[in-house]
């Protein structure tokens, strides 16, 4: 049976897309990112489901910078509608609450109810842990913030179902491999991931960058981060639409390459059916 590791509890949001995805797979919890991605490159687990950005909450940022020095690749992604629920012991109600308790970005994505009820938030781990936590302390003054699952997994009631403040709550997953693995071209819509570090020049950004422009080549992620605490040192993760071996996305990679220290592709891999759902009204 393949595994698969994800960061979190049983229950967490990484392990319902884990249970999406790959329903026949085996999901390995592991404490933090550097766990998960340890197992991957240990072998321990075969591939990663780890998320790396939100729709409300924005970017993992661990992700972007443990990903480079991983030595993993991605090879898919998934993306998961994020319904967050709010639970307590048994027997408890909304007016017994005093504090909730979830991952950071389920608190951002909550931040209505949590105002509404006038309750304290508090950060935990992971969402499904927090639900644990919850469980095993039966104090029915505290809440957790977590999916359905681990309401299930736990003996939680549900005292407000879909608490998420947007209706659009989505989180995009990266399925990470010790593998590298490319798409065929050709095999449908594909994306191209990659970092680089442009050279510290004036214009630098804007020239390396310039080459997707003219080639016609749709780049849908940016994000860039420092480097070892230098301000002067800034390194990029980008997505971008198609494949490296097509003409138009291989000439402006070239350009690229011209302006940058450094650039390395971590994946090329089918895009999510999802993403079809991005078109501007």
């Amino acid at each position: 049976m393949m595994k698969i590791a994800f960061q979190g509890e049983g229950g967490a949001n990484s392990h319902l897309a884990i249970a999406e995805a790959y329903p026949d797979a085996e999901a390995v919890p592991c404490a933090t990112f550097e766990d998960a991605l340890s197992a991957i490159s240990s072998g321990e687990a075969d591939l990663g489901m780890i998320p790396i950005e939100n729709s409300v909450a924005g970017r993992v940022a661990d992700i972007h910078h443990l990903l480079p020095h991983s030595g993993l690749f991605i090879i898919g992604e998934w993306f998961l509608p994020i319904h967050h629920q709010l639970m307590a012991p048994r027997g408890s109600t909304l007016a017994d609450i005093k504090s909730v308790e979830s991952h950071v970005h389920a608190l951002g994505q909550c931040r209505k109810i949590i105002r509404k009820l006038g309750i304290r938030p508090i950060v935990a781990g992971d969402t499904a842990g927090s639900a644990r936590i919850v469980a095993e302390r039966g104090d029915k003054s505290c809440a957790a913030i977590a999916s359905r699952l681990a309401a299930e997994i736990y003996g939680l009631d549900i005292l407000a179902e879909n608490i998420e403040d947007e209706t659009h709550n989505t989180t995009r997953f990266v399925v990470l491999s010790r593998e590298e693995k490319w798409a065929p071209v050709g095999s449908g819509p594909l994306v191209t991931s990659f970092i680089f570090r442009v050279r510290n020049l004036p214009a630098a950004l804007y020239k390396a960058l310039g080459g997707f422009a003219t080639n016609g080549v749709n780049m849908t992620k940016l994000e860039s981060y420092m480097v070892d605490g230098n301000f002067f040192a800034t390194q990029f993760y980008a997505d971008v639409d198609g494949h490296p071996d097509e003409r138009s996305l291989a000439n402006a990679l070239e350009e690229l390459r011209f302006f940058s220290r450094e650039l390395r592709i971590v994946g090329v891999y089918p895009a999510h059916p999802f993403r079809a759902t991005f078109a501007e009204q």
